[in-house]
């Protein structure tokens, strides 16, 4: 694809996550992979120089994502541990927890998964249950709760849960994040049975009154004087975790869309029908070019929010990180389908690697918010309509 918007250095990242993800192929060893992605620094090219990490933002790691997407094997853990888990403790943590954990993040030896999804709040995390209260005897925390499709929590050391707790002064929930140890007794996970075939597992968590001490709050204590933490800093510390969710989500499905658009490209540049090649016919060439067309408009959306986010505007980050992963999804999805509808019966053979896309693409759509509910927010907050619910 062009890259004429990329900087000198961005080109170079490219170019070096695109020679990575080459060597593994398809299908990798993921451990592997994630092992010499954390030593090449490429892991945690957004977390800050002061913890081992690249001082990039969102928008270099967007660029390893989209690379190991278009390159056929992406690692869905990076939207996770170093985009979201990374940016909200860089952003809000405390010294030691950012001495704790960035380092680790940002080498890849260490690993964290999050928790906000549960059976009654996907979409509407306003219905969030898992609550958190005051522990009289330890002046800590006790955490209650269910979540549910929550990515990695074998693999990860420790997961960021979103949890509520109550305002002494109007006694409304108002969220708050926890760092919760793997190990922490009461801290129980489930593996849910997936169609979905992925390296990844997805998990159920059961909160049995997790007892945690005070300092696994993020941000610790009562909000602090930027209101870079503690318990009056919850919301801000959610969005800005969501945030780069969506734009990492969008960069997953643009690279997962390159490479099937790749390999469609190549098949029909050499399969030959009356001796032309299939690609010389515009039923098939044409739709092949829209779906190149749409993933460069998604891409370009994408850049945006990375650069909104970067340079500190949420408001702005919100609605374009919203638009960049609705249209990521979309574009995704045609892609795919239009590379196997190219390839034909070829298309569903395990030797292109294209037919386990077709349900991975539509994850695209659905996670970590619907197109449905990103069309109510740019509805509402966008164009000033007002709400259906």
């Amino acid at each position: 694809m062009p890259r004429v918007l990329d900087p000198e250095e961005h080109q170079a990242l490219r170019d070096a996550v695109a020679a990575l993800g080459t060597r593994h192929g398809r299908h990798p060893d993921t451990t592997a992979l994630w092992s010499e992605a954390g030593k090449l620094g490429y892991l945690g090219v957004n977390l800050p120089e002061a913890y081992g990490g690249g001082g990039g933002g969102i928008t270099e790691l967007s660029i390893v994502l989209e690379e190991l997407g278009a390159a056929g094997c992406p690692l869905l853990m990076l939207i996770v541990s170093p985009a979201i888990c990374g940016t909200v403790i860089a952003r809000f943590g405390t010294d030691a927890q950012k001495q704790r954990w960035l380092p680790g993040l940002a080498d890849g030896t260490r690993l964290m998964a999050f928790g906000i999804t549960e059976p009654d709040a996907g979409s509407n995390s306003h219905r969030i249950t898992t609550t958190a209260r005051r522990d009289p005897d330890t002046g800590g925390w006790i955490l209650t709760g269910r979540k549910v499709f929550i990515s990695g929590v074998d693999l990860a050391d420790a997961t960021l849960i979103v949890g509520r707790t109550e305002d002494a002064r109007t006694g409304r929930l108002k969220p708050c994040l926890f760092i919760v140890p793997r190990d922490t007794p009461g801290f129980q996970r489930r593996p849910i049975d997936m169609e979905l075939r992925a390296a990844e597992k997805q998990f159920e968590l059961t909160l049995d009154d997790v007892r945690l001490p005070a300092e696994a709050l993020v941000g610790g204590g009562t909000s602090h004087a930027f209101g870079s933490g503690g318990e009056d800093a919850g919301l801000l510390q959610l969005f800005a975790g969501l945030n780069p969710e969506r734009i990492m989500t969008a960069a997953f499905a643009i690279g997962m869309g390159r490479y099937a658009l790749a390999r469609a490209v190549g098949y029909a540049r050499e399969r030959t029908v009356w001796q032309t090649p299939i690609g010389a016919h515009q039923a098939i060439a044409h739709p092949l070019a829209q779906a190149h067309i749409d993933l460069e408009l998604a891409r370009l959306m994408m850049r945006k929010a990375a650069h909104l986010y970067d340079a500190g505007d949420d408001a702005g980050a919100g609605e374009a990180a919203n638009m960049a992963k609705y249209a990521a999804g979309e574009a995704c999805v045609k892609a795919v389908d239009q590379a196997v509808h190219t390839l034909g019966g070829n298309g569903l053979t395990r030797e292109f690697g294209l037919a386990s896309l077709i349900t991975a693409a539509r994850v695209s759509r659905i996670a970590p918010v619907s197109r449905e509910m990103i069309l109510n927010y740019v509805s509402h907050q966008t164009l000033g309509l007002p709400k259906s619910y």
